[in-house]
């Protein structure tokens, strides 16, 4: 128990009362909060909080004050049931009369009349949500919290009663309310009428469901395309990014390690229609592949390339990369004591992998098929650049909203059907994994040495890793010497014109002048995918550390939440912040920060799934201990189970940061021109035909990254298991 029982309600409670008297309440037009500080004591768009309840006519606001007084009446008791019951009052009143009338009054189906009697004439013209009312909300939620643990939910930890609501309510503002706003569409019919039916009528339809490829058909319904391509997707980069692991664990010597996790993770550091590009120019109707069985065989080329066959190999190239990251940190934390007794008990190197080591694996090897799947289904870019006539959910998705169709309801059905496949997908792996243990790493010593794996798997790790590798080298190499040429397909004379249109540097009369057309969203893209990348990582390692190790009501419900926003295409993602924060209370729409958002929620899922897998492994022998020795959950959260899960921060932060700067389709209807992404100064420069300075900045976003990368992973250093190395382990044994 805490010498300080209070302390922590008691601090939020200040910080509550600090939203209404130190912030400007509303969102500021045109310029940063902590402008109009000196302003916060007047004006109806920069006054504090108490200020537009008593001077401005907005008195709704006092519901919040008054929840406050709630729960500081409620701290004047013991620590306590009473006490609790106390602030989960205070602070549900104070939430639901915000919100509720921050959602009223910001609702554009209320008529002037309605609003002019109940919230009196300013009501109409409350701005969106500011500094002041969101600090004020979060002290709400935390003190709702402190409540629930007060009362006996959570085990009466503070802090996971604290990370659980806190977490459930930016899950529910940011994935399940605008994905719900996207999906309702389902239900309205060609006039905007609600009609239950409506759904039904769509999912119907014979181009959705059909399976006339299996009789001779040209091609299957685009359900089941999605479906068997997401699995066969999944399949391949799950092996792949498991074997690219042993290979770098366990098989590989110190120089070959670095390289092979540089050219594994480049597909990852590029934005989708690089590999796309890259692929066409090696296997398009005009690529060198084409030309060469023409020259050699007289075979007519052909579109062979596009279509099915195109979009596994470019996602086999995209997502590998994702499943490498998770399954290298799971192969880093197997011990090598277990493989050691087997040995012991007469099994040799192949049954002692197959056996022990390939078990181990298994919670990361459903991560990263789960992973790999709901990426599969949600990819927009490769079935665009390579897909040729094969239809996909996400494609079509993209033409119901964009085309000339504009039919809403029909984008809302298909994104039914994707989210019904991740579920199905996510209750597979539940029900594979179970609740069996998969600890590795506990509190005691292991030193043990790391087995070799077995002379057969390493020559077959040996002869697919490689040539893949090398595969990816190729197909980066033409796409990139695309930049350095004058015209591509016309005239290959050597030039840089296109780095110096893009990045040009002058000298003027002031000093430095960045007079390249691509400096400003190169910057733009690096302050808010940094922004996004500590977020995403901290907020995924968290929503897995509560999913490992708290058992709570509606777990399952959270977890599937906080993997929901990979099962939306980015485009309906995009489409669906528009619709759900456009207007008050949550007014997101034109800023920077939407974009922060997005990125963060729509890279959440990579935190996580690295984060469980992880997690998995580690002994809550070593969380146990820590309590024990009256360390609070916090503590033990950053002291001890933090420092253990470094492949996984890695991974987080690598992932997030990198798709961040290259996605294209979940910020594609965000950005504008004051928040222009390098993502969509590309798009526009292919749109235009001028490849050579897209391709150009493709390489200057490649190098860039790969340099912060490698500081991201130097900063965060690697984890301490105390264990020898595989090469330490082939130089010590000796010859039977």
């Amino acid at each position: 128990m805490s010498k300080h029982p209070n302390k922590a309600p008691g601090l939020w409670l200040v910080i509550g009362l600090a939203s209404y008297l130190l912030f400007p309440w509303y969102a500021i037009q045109d310029t940063a909060w902590y402008y109009v500080l000196p302003q916060i004591l007047g004006g109806s768009e920069t006054a504090n909080g108490l200020m537009q309840a008593l001077a401005n006519g907005r008195n709704w606001l006092l519901s919040g004050l008054l929840g406050l007084g709630m729960a500081a009446a409620g701290l004047a008791l013991p620590a306590g049931k009473q006490q609790g019951r106390w602030l989960l009052a205070g602070g549900l009143v104070g939430l639901l009369g915000l919100i509720g009338s921050g959602f009223l009054i910001g609702a554009r189906g209320w008529s002037f009349e309605v609003l002019n009697t109940s919230f009196g004439e300013l009501a109409i013209n409350q701005f969106g949500m500011g500094m002041g009312a969101f600090i004020a909300l979060l002290s709400l939620v935390v003190i709702t919290a402190f409540g629930l643990a007060r009362i006996g939910y959570f085990k009466g930890d503070l802090f996971v009663a604290a990370a659980v609501v806190c977490c459930s309510a930016l899950l529910a503002l940011f994935i399940a309310f605008p994905v719900v706003k996207a999906l309702s569409g389902a239900f309205l019919t060609e006039e905007g009428q609600w009609a239950a039916t409506a759904i039904f009528q769509r999912i119907s339809d014979s181009r959705i469901w059909n399976l006339n490829c299996l009789g001779g058909g040209v091609q299957c319904g685009v359900a089941w395309n999605t479906l068997f391509l997401a699995l066969a997707a999944a399949f391949g980069t799950t092996v792949l990014g498991t074997m690219m692991a042993l290979l770098a664990e366990r098989c590989a010597g110190p120089r070959v390690q670095a390289p092979l996790r540089v050219i594994a993770l480049l597909p990852i550091i590029t934005p989708p229609f690089v590999v796309g590009l890259g692929l066409i120019l090696l296997f398009g109707r005009a690529g060198i592949v084409n030309q060469f069985l023409e020259y050699a065989f007289d075979i007519t080329p052909t579109r062979w390339f596009y279509g099915v066959l195109g979009i596994l190999v470019a996602q086999l190239f995209a997502f590998t990369p994702i499943a490498f990251m998770i399954m290298r940190g799971v192969v880093q934390g197997l011990a090598p004591s277990l493989e050691e007794a087997a040995q012991i008990l007469h099994a040799d190197r192949k049954q002692t992998f197959f056996t022990v080591t390939l078990p181990l694996l298994k919670p990361g090897l459903a991560n990263a098929f789960l992973v790999g799947f709901i990426e599969s289904i949600a990819d927009f870019g490769n079935p665009i650049v390579v897909g040729g006539q094969f239809s996909v959910l996400s494609t079509d998705i993209f033409f119901a909203i964009v085309g000339a169709q504009f039919d809403q309801g029909r984008a809302a059905t298909l994104a039914w059907i994707l989210t019904l496949f991740a579920l199905g997908v996510f209750a597979m792996q539940r029900g594979l994994l179970g609740k069996q243990n998969y600890t590795t790493v506990s509190g005691k010593g292991d030193s043990g040495i790391p087995m070799p794996l077995p002379d057969g798997l390493r020559r077959t790790l040996n002869g697919v890793v490689y040539p893949w590798l090398a595969f990816t080298l190729v197909v980066y190499l033409f796409a990139f010497v695309g930049g350095f040429v004058q015209t591509w397909g016309r005239d290959y004379t050597f030039t840089l014109v296109h780095f110096k249109t893009a990045f040009g540097i002058e000298w003027g009369q002031f000093g430095l002048v960045w007079s390249g057309a691509a400096w400003n969203s190169l910057f733009t893209t690096l302050k808010l995918s940094g922004l996004s990348a500590p977020l995403t990582a901290a907020v995924g390692l968290l929503i897995a550390y509560l999913l490992s190790r708290t058992d709570f009501r509606g777990r399952n419900t959270f977890e599937f939440v906080a993997l929901l926003a990979f099962a939306i295409p980015g485009t309906v993602l995009g489409v669906s912040y528009i619709l759900a924060f456009n207007v008050p209370p949550v007014e997101l729409t034109g800023t920077g920060l939407i974009i922060v958002i997005c990125f963060m929620f729509r890279n959440l899922p990579v935190g996580v799934q690295a984060g469980t897998a992880a997690f998995k492994q580690l002994d809550k022998a070593l969380d146990e201990a820590s309590l024990m020795l009256r360390a609070t959950t916090a503590q033990t959260l950053f002291t001890i189970i933090l420092p253990l899960l470094k492949p996984a921060l890695v991974a987080a932060l690598v992932y997030s940061f990198a798709r961040a700067m290259t996605t294209v389709s979940a910020v594609i209807f965000l950005v504008t021109a004051e928040n222009e992404l390098a993502t969509t100064y590309i798009i526009g420069r292919v749109g235009n035909g001028d490849y050579g300075v897209a391709l150009a900045y493709c390489t200057v976003l490649i190098v860039l990254m790969s340099l912060i990368i490698a500081l991201i992973q130097w900063t965060v250093g690697e984890r301490k298991l105390g264990r020898r190395k595989a090469g330490a382990a082939t130089a010590l044994v000796t010859p039977a």
